[in-house]
């Protein structure tokens, strides 16, 4: 039996998303958690990676369950009242540290996969014009003005385009550096916030933070709008600018199609309802 967990998490005190042999990750906390309450090594696969620092709202993982292991859980949930989704998740959020959170646990089909059955992902980048000590852990701080208009129109390019190497990060295992965004664009949420909403298909390692590094030049002036493009289309990592830092940079949500979904598991509390 397989489950997609929904969990936000904050990435400061984390080496990003997947397991690392000489540092902290999200996964590790996660597989710890669900293998204490299941009483077996149970790892999970999430939908994508982050790096070190980078944030999620909304973060997908799945994992197994063997029917057994389910109907204890079920026993444990019917007794507090509660369907064993909901009993799992209010568990995991016990066990878990203050920086990881669990919104929700689901049945899916025994073949869905978090990474391949999404449809797409949003991420969003966050910058601020003001020194904010409350905010510092969450944004990127820019000391000069920057042209937001053109900036945006820079960013729809992106969608006229599939092919990313230009801000993919150099020597990964990936087969192919195409990507379809359907949405990028910059908002103003206060007087000193901005921030930067983009969707897609699939990203590339780097992606996101490489697009934002070229965007603010752009803005800067430093860069025209036509030669954004040919950064584009140079296909070429050295073209682009630096990326942004980390911390700016959240994952918002992950989309899936409504059929990777199973359907409510018939139990005994809910029969009763009935």
């Amino acid at each position: 039996m397989r489950f997609f967990l929904f969990f936000s998490y904050d990435g400061t005190a984390y080496h990003g998303w997947q397991i690392q042999p000489n540092g902290n990750s999200v996964q590790e906390c996660l597989e710890q958690a669900l293998s204490t309450l299941l009483r077996i090594p149970t790892p999970v696969v999430g939908a994508g990676r982050t790096d070190a620092g980078v944030h999620a709202r909304c973060m997908v993982a799945h994992f197994d369950v063997s029917e057994e292991a389910f109907a204890q859980l079920e026993e444990k949930a019917q007794s507090c009242g509660k369907r064993a989704e909901e009993w799992l998740a209010d568990k995991l959020n016990r066990l878990l540290p203050p920086d990881i959170a669990v919104k929700s646990v689901r049945r899916v089909r025994d073949d869905a996969h978090a990474r391949f059955d999404a449809c797409a992902r949003t991420y969003r980048y966050y910058l601020t014009t003001e020194k904010d000590v409350f905010m510092r852990g969450y944004s990127m701080r820019v000391f000069n003005d920057l042209d937001f208009a053109r900036m945006n129109e820079a960013a729809a390019c992106l969608r006229e385009y599939t092919d990313f190497t230009s801000f993919s990060k150099l020597h990964t295992d990936v087969k192919t550096n195409n990507c379809r965004i359907t949405r990028a664009e910059w908002t103003r949420e206060d007087e000193h916030r901005w921030v930067f909403t983009i969707t897609a298909d699939r990203f590339l390692r780097n992606m996101v933070r490489a697009i934002v590094g070229t965007l603010v030049e752009v803005g800067r002036g430093q860069l025209s709008v036509p030669l954004f493009r040919e950064v584009i289309e140079g296909k070429n990592r050295c073209l682009a600018g630096e990326s942004v830092p980390a911390e700016g940079l959240f994952l918002e949500q992950v989309d899936y199609p409504e059929n990777v979904y199973d359907k409510v598991l018939p139990t005994a509390s809910n029969m009763e309802k009935e």
